[in-house]
Parts: C-alpha cells; sequence; structure tokens
C-alpha cells in the first residue's frame, strides 16, 4: 500500500492508496488514517459525475464502484450519481470495444474481463481518474493516474465552487517510447519491464525515472509514478460535482499504434533507461 501525506488546513493527513489491478498503482482504497485526531462526520447526498466523449471515436465509459458502463458516440454524455462517502472511486474509458446483446464481448483497451458494465479495474494501458469522496473535514480527494498507462485523453474537473481541473491532453499515444507501445495505447514501464526502479517495490527509495518523466512532461498534472503525490493529488470541497471528459478541447485523439518491439531492440532500450537513472 502507498501512503501520501497532504497538508490539509493545517495538519499532515496520510492518505493510504492501494493496488487495484496486476502492476497497478495510484488507486484510492481505505479511508484517511488519522490516528488521534478527532473526526467530524458530515452527512452529505451524493455526487453528480457528468461523463461526456469528445472523442472522434465512441469510448465506453466504466467505473467502480457500482458505476458499471456505458457506450458513448461522439458527443453523448452519460450522468451518473456516486454514493457520498465513496472510496476508493474510478472512472475511466475503453476503446474498440464489441459487445453481443448480453453485454459480452472485448476492448482493445481498458477491457474489465469482458462485459460491458465492468465489475473490475480496466486492463493496461489505460488513463483513469480516481477519487475519495467526503473524508476527513468533508473533503473529496482525487487524482488522473497514468500509472497504469495511457489509452485517452482525459479531463477531470468540477463542475462549479472549485478551481481545481487535471488535464492530461497530450500526444502520448503518438509519442510513446517504442518499448512501451501497446495496442489501443501506451503502457506503464512496470507493465514492461517488471523492473522496481519503475514499479517501486521499496517504497522508501522509489524516485522518478526517465519514463516516468516521459509522462510527467506530457501531463504535469497527473499521476505519472508511484510516489507522485506532491504534485498529482487535488481537493475539493465535499458535495462537489464533476465532470470527466474524453479527449477535452484540444487534445490529441491519436489511437494508431505500431507493433511492440521485440528482442535486441527491446533490450537496448532497456539499458538506456537504466544507465539514464544513475
Amino acid at each position: 500500500m502507498e501512503v501520501y501525506s497532504v497538508d490539509l488546513q493545517g495538519k499532515k493527513i496520510r492518505v493510504p492508496f492501494s493496488y487495484q489491478m496486476p502492476l497497478s498503482r495510484g488507486g484510492l482504497e481505505s479511508l484517511l488514517h488519522l490516528f488521534s485526531l478527532s473526526l467530524i462526520f458530515i452527512f452529505t447526498s451524493a455526487a453528480t459525475f457528468e461523463i461526456r466523449n469528445q472523442c472522434p471515436y465512441t469510448v465506453w465509459a466504466a467505473g467502480m464502484p457500482d458505476v458499471g458502463g456505458r457506450r458513448l458516440d461522439t458527443g453523448e454524455t452519460w450522468i451518473i450519481s456516486v454514493a457520498a462517502n465513496t472510496t476508493p472511486g474510478r472512472i475511466w474509458g475503453r476503446t474498440n470495444c464489441s459487445f453481443n446483446d448480453s453485454g459480452r464481448g472485448t476492448c482493445q483497451s481498458g477491457d474489465c474481463d469482458g462485459v460491458l458494465e465492468c465489475k473490475v479495474s480496466g486492463s493496461q494501458p489505460v488513463t483513469i481518474t480516481e477519487f475519495a469522496l467526503n473524508q476527513y473535514a468533508n473533503t473529496d480527494f482525487f487524482v488522473v493516474s497514468l500509472v497504469n498507462g495511457f489509452n485517452i485523453p482525459l479531463e477531470f474537473s468540477p463542475m462549479a465552487g472549485c478551481d481545481q481541473r487535471i488535464r492530461c491532453s497530450a500526444d502520448i499515444n503518438g509519442q510513446c517510447p517504442v518499448e512501451l507501445r501497446a495496442p489501443g495505447g501506451c503502457n506503464h514501464p512496470c507493465t514492461v519491464f517488471h523492473a522496481s526502479v519503475y514499479c517501486c517495490t521499496n517504497l522508501s527509495s522509489c524516485q522518478p525515472t526517465y519514463i516516468s518523466n516521459f509522462f510527467k512532461e506530457k501531463c504535469p498534472d497527473a499521476y505519472s509514478y508511484s510516489q507522485d503525490d506532491a504534485s498529482a493529488m487535488f481537493t475539493c470541497p465535499g458535495g462537489t460535482n464533476y465532470r470527466v471528459l474524453f479527449c477535452p478541447s484540444g487534445a490529441s485523439t491519436n489511437r494508431s499504434r505500431p507493433s511492440p518491439p521485440t528482442g535486441k531492440d527491446q533490450g537496448n532500450f532497456c539499458l538506456l533507461q537504466l544507465s539514464s537513472n544513475k
């Protein structure tokens, strides 16, 4: 479990994240561990999430928990209600899907066990927004995570009342390092190399790498490696309603991917990355 320190109203709060997917990072998992801090419980109503597809292609939106999934053609919007105190929550998009009348099928990216109505997290590579609602001091916490890779440009923002927007609209698919390329997106290096330097298996020595910096340069507000909380975690008051945009205005919509490299070329890339981090 990864733990992040957040300075909230003059108090250091530790926010635990867990891994919801194989090789995953950056998922909000349980409530804040406050130990000696006293809690004030505030009763709040559900939050409204407006999920809109602005991509020039169909996106099959998905979410957890108890959100399911929905096909969104270009310009379509899906409005959902997310229960107060939800933690962890996730929303993501799937591409190149095909489902039968019973809701069984497959997606090229973001697939969730081959069903339209998702009960588990999407397969990598996938761009994810994660959130925990109505936590300490009735505060919402949220991130956009690239630690499961990238498949669709995404923006997460409050509808009103809070000036916090996370936008990841760069051409990551088009500029993805050759060894990270995958059908439908761009993998995180942990998925490809399974090395501690990328997977942060030792959290005490976890540092950004040459490749995580690629993601950070493209999307500065997004979460790029397992200890990237200082620049990638955002908050709004509890009770805020939110908007999720696939392909926000000005975003690249590149989905074409050459085949991932194998053999000698892959080994050379790995050596290059390791040497650049010495």
